[in-house]
């Protein structure tokens, strides 16, 4: 029996959020760490995409190739969802949808312009780091309602981590740093908690793991959670 193959890029937000939905659905597999600027054929050959995460899985006879982070994610937790990230009531599921909806198309493109403005000369940094506030507000204030009094950091959608936390947290990490001395003294106070605790924490850690780039020659990296 083959174990699923994941290609990843290390630092890039969908790959992290990919391989910390596997850790924490307790799937082991083997990794493929590329390099972007010298993709390797056989990640092409599945996906001429050419963008990571690309996962194959081995299902008897038959090879599924997920092209999505978020449908990596998704299958993961459907194999294994031991504190059922999932398990949410209909409105919660349906704002945790929008959240992560927003992140990936409003949000990150704001973020890539903030993040690159050189290569996006048409407005400013600041402007661009404006168009992305939009969204840290509506997740500052997300966290505001859902923050316990008796706690220093809280979650998006419920009192505890579920997907929308992990699908989101690595673009807002992204964002941080590019101007951390930024973030950290804006009035972002819950974000900064909310950032500051999945940094922090076992799962982001253990997937932070450095790997050298995959060549078809080396022996297989299996990771097991």
């Amino acid at each position: 029996m083959h174990l699923p193959i994941l290609y990843s890029f290390r630092r890039c937000p969908y790959a992290i959020r990919a391989r910390m939905a596997l850790a924490y659905a307790g799937i082991s597999y083997e990794l493929r760490e590329v390099s972007l600027k010298n993709k390797p054929r056989e990640m092409l050959d599945v996906s001429p995409k050419g963008t990571t995460p690309v996962m194959q899985i081995f299902t008897g006879q038959d090879l599924m190739v997920l092209e999505e982070s978020l449908d990596i994610m998704n299958w993961a937790i459907q194999q294994h969802d031991p504190l059922n990230w999932q398990d949410l009531p209909e409105h919660s599921l349906a704002i945790a949808q929008q959240l992560i909806h927003t992140n990936d198309h409003e949000f990150k493109r704001a973020l890539d312009r903030y993040k690159y403005p050189n290569r996006f000369p048409e407005r400013s940094q600041e402007d661009y780091r404006q168009q992305a506030e939009e969204f840290l507000k509506v997740l500052e204030l997300q966290l505001q309602k859902r923050s316990p009094s008796d706690a220093n950091h809280s979650f998006l959608i419920s009192d505890r981590q579920t997907l929308a936390d992990i699908a989101i947290f690595p673009f807002v990490r992204q964002l941080a740093y590019v101007d951390i001395d930024w973030f950290l003294s804006s009035s972002y106070l819950h974000l900064q908690q909310w950032l500051k605790w999945h940094e922090a924490s076992e799962l982001f850690e253990l997937v932070m793991q450095k790997f050298p780039v995959w060549t078809p020659e080396q022996s297989a990296i299996v990771i097991t959670s």
